[in-house]
């Protein structure tokens, strides 16, 4: 398949289940897999790839927000269209329910080896019919499990698909749950043959979504590859962050209105409120919890030794959280071919949004380091702010967190280029220190730079690297 991008451990072990489908004597060889991932990281492109290799008789449905006949009368056309071998069972048939569509789906089935059963979308036949989870857990059960079939659901919808395997839902312990994560820093990096400064830099803008870094071309510059994608309105940079919207709230203004407040810079939540329109109280209440469900949005809150009900959100998504500060707001001078405005706008602000959005990135990075070089054992890493931002750190290592018994140590991110941490950086982080509820004089200190250390070492103290940081993911 063109263009496909790594995966290996999710084709091994998609392959590893098809085959025990295949090889499994027990009366029952069936099995099911639930993958989950945000949109546009690539599951769809994952199972076609899969089914590509493990070239068994399949179907594949993708589900859409059509109503259940519409979804039926489509379901039937893709089984007629396969290559299973009974497919002409769903010519010039008219099922009414899903119940009868899946029994029907058993009889074209092969008897003498096995075959794939694909629902993209599922989350959208949950919405669509309540009755669907039951009634395929039920088929599933009686008639697909006894077949050498896997049966696999994909979904975009994070909470919702991870909900289905849970005590008291109809698919409980019947499924492998699969997570398809966006492509690592590290992934990034060796795909796009960029350094680890760079490659961090690359991974801002684009999420790790392949089907955005498929168009970066090896060794391509940050600068010229976004000259190149903001130089046509159908790139997948531009397009990919409107048809993710569309696709989660087709029709619920309210919730993207304060997206688009957080994803502009907005982190507190009478300042998101105002921003998307004075909403009020009751009415971001619900957004927000919507969009935390969904976990799109992430809340946050500081890391000490002291209760704080200081509540920040940010977007989960890097790539998101670029599109909406940069380009969503600028798409029609994009599709007038003004891409120059754009990127104007964000090398003006580059160094100051990037110096904001890296420190979740770094945060995730040092919780990743080995056990061996975690600076904070087994403990949580986090940030701390106040009301007023005064102080306001970067790194805070606890045992727990969000209210810790122990600080574990306290840290700066300093990521420009060609500017080491230095003296002056070191008195602002002793000083942010001794703000901190919790911390001790003698308080490990912790350094993240892009652009080395000009401070001698100290006893206790850590400096990291964009290579350590990269090293973690691998």
């Amino acid at each position: 398949m063109a263009g496909f991008i790594g995966r290996r451990e999710q084709l091994a072990t998609l392959d590893a289940i098809l085959q025990r489908v295949a090889a499994d004597d027990d009366s029952k060889p069936g099995r099911a897999v639930l993958m989950r991932g945000r949109r546009r990281v690539g599951k769809s492109r994952l199972v076609e790839k899969f089914l590509d290799l493990a070239g068994v008789p399949y179907v594949y449905f993708t589900a859409s927000t059509r109503s259940t006949t519409e979804e039926l009368q489509l379901f039937s056309n893709e089984v007629s269209a396969s290559n299973l071998p009974n497919r002409s069972t769903f010519t010039d048939v008219t099922v009414g329910s899903w119940e009868a569509a899946l029994r029907l789906l058993v009889s074209t089935l092969p008897s003498d080896g096995p075959s794939v059963v694909v629902i993209d979308e599922m989350p959208y036949l949950m919405a669509s019919d309540e009755a669907f989870e039951g009634t395929l857990q039920k088929i599933f059960d009686r008639e697909l499990s006894r077949h050498r079939v896997l049966l696999i659901g994909i979904g975009s919808d994070l909470a919702m698909m991870e909900a289905l395997n849970e005590y008291g839902r109809p698919f409980h312990q019947r499924a492998t749950e699969m997570v398809v994560p966006a492509l690592s820093p590290v992934e990034v990096a060796e795909m796009l043959q960029l350094d680890a400064a760079d490659a961090f830099d690359a991974y801002l803008i684009t999420g790790g979504l392949p089907m955005i870094c498929n168009d970066w071309q090896r060794g391509l510059s940050l600068w010229n590859f976004l000259g190149q994608s903001l130089d046509s309105a159908a790139s997948a940079l531009v397009v990919s962050g409107e048809r993710s919207l569309a696709a989660e709230f087709p029709s619920e203004a309210q919730a993207r209105e304060v997206l688009s407040a957080i994803g502009a810079g907005e982190r507190s939540f009478n300042n998101i409120g105002r921003a998307a329109g004075n909403l009020q109280h009751g009415s971001l209440q619900r957004a927000l919890k919507k969009l935390t469900d969904k976990r799109i949005v992430i809340a946050e809150q500081p890391l000490s030794t002291k209760a704080s009900r200081e509540t920040r959100y940010r977007i989960a998504d890097p790539y998101l959280r670029f599109w909406l500060n940069f380009l969503g707001p600028h798409l029609s001078e994009l599709e007038r071919g003004r891409g120059d405005r754009v990127l104007g706008r964000i090398q003006t602000s580059w160094l100051s949004w990037r110096g904001r959005v890296i420190e979740p990135i770094i945060r995730e990075a040092i919780d990743r380091l080995p056990p061996t070089v975690r600076p904070h054992g087994n403990g949580v890493v986090g940030g701390y702010w106040t009301r007023s931002n005064d102080p306001e750190i970067d790194i805070v290592l606890a045992d727990r967190a969000p209210i810790a018994k122990t600080i574990l140590g306290v840290g700066s991110i300093k990521w420009l280029e060609q500017a080491p941490f230095d003296s002056n950086d070191l008195n602002e982080l002793i000083l942010q220190k001794s703000q901190l509820p919790g911390a001790k004089k003698d308080t490990p200190l912790l350094i993240v730079s892009r652009s080395g250390c000009l401070v001698p070492a100290m006893p206790g103290m850590r400096v990291l690297s964009p290579e350590d940081l990269l090293n973690a993911w691998k």
